[in-house]
């Protein structure tokens, strides 16, 4: 399979573990690929474009989960076998946990870590907003209160214009997801959340522990939903420890 639209890097020479990066609604994966600098050689950003966004504008985006999953694991087989690890903000962060799960489920190759961000726990997710379905300026309005979009931007009525079906097909991948019951993941799970963040309920966050047999640990940040931007250093940091502690976990012992 040719991995070329989906996924956005600079190689490494000699990575020992890939980071597969999933965006929030609206996102654009070029967004992840200066996190290289901050993650070090041995760690390979993967920054997973969808449809819809960059380069790939002119396709349809994905608006059901269960289509964008049998989507997505193809991407992740097709690369060589290196150890491989999740990260994903939000949106992504469902995302990247249902395709953790699916991977599980088929006995395919599964990630050595999975790391969520700024998301509610899926059993705990508050009811949805049915943002998809708002008008073109209270969704607008919306996107301004959480603060992940540059005023220029949403101020650009044009661009907005050419930018909104996407975000509305994101925020029906959101609200019209069903947390489905299913085996438990076996894999360590570390949790980000910001102080400030109103999106999600604190308890919400702590109940990600749930989900997986390994241990989960949660991080908190200062900043708001987007505290991902405001404490990227900060970020990089947690991520980098929590993933080279997995990849020294594969070094056979002499």
């Amino acid at each position: 399979m040719n991995t070329l639209p989906w996924i956005l890097r600079h190689p490494m020479r000699t990575p020992r573990l890939r980071l597969f990066c999933f965006c929030y609604a609206g996102g654009n994966a070029i967004a992840y690929l200066p996190w290289q600098a901050g993650l070090g050689l041995d760690i390979e950003v993967c920054a997973v474009q969808l449809p819809g966004r960059g380069a790939r504008t002119g396709e349809a985006p994905f608006s059901c989960m269960e289509s964008l999953m049998r989507a997505l694991m193809p991407v992740v087989g097709a690369l060589d076998e290196l150890p491989f690890a999740f990260f994903g903000h939000s949106l992504g962060a469902m995302v990247a946990f249902e395709l953790a799960r699916r991977l599980q489920g088929l006995g395919l190759a599964q990630p050595e870590h999975l790391i969520v961000s700024g998301c509610a726990a899926p059993r705990h997710r508050k009811p949805p907003r049915q943002l998809h379905l708002l008008p073109a300026d209270a969704l607008i309005e919306t996107l301004r209160e959480y603060n992940g979009t540059p005023h220029e931007i949403l101020a650009h009525r044009e661009l907005m214009d050419l930018l909104l079906p996407t975000i509305r097909a994101d925020f029906a991948l959101v609200e019209t997801y069903r947390y489905q019951e299913a085996p438990l993941l076996a894999l360590p799970l570390t949790v980000l959340a910001g102080r400030s963040d109103d999106a999600t309920g604190p308890a919400s966050r702590t109940q990600w522990q749930r989900e997986t047999l390994g241990p989960c640990r949660i991080e908190w940040f200062e900043g708001d939903h987007f505290f991902i931007n405001d404490a990227r250093e900060a970020v990089l940091a947690v991520i980098r420890a929590a993933l080279l502690h997995e990849a020294q976990a594969q070094v056979p012992s002499h």
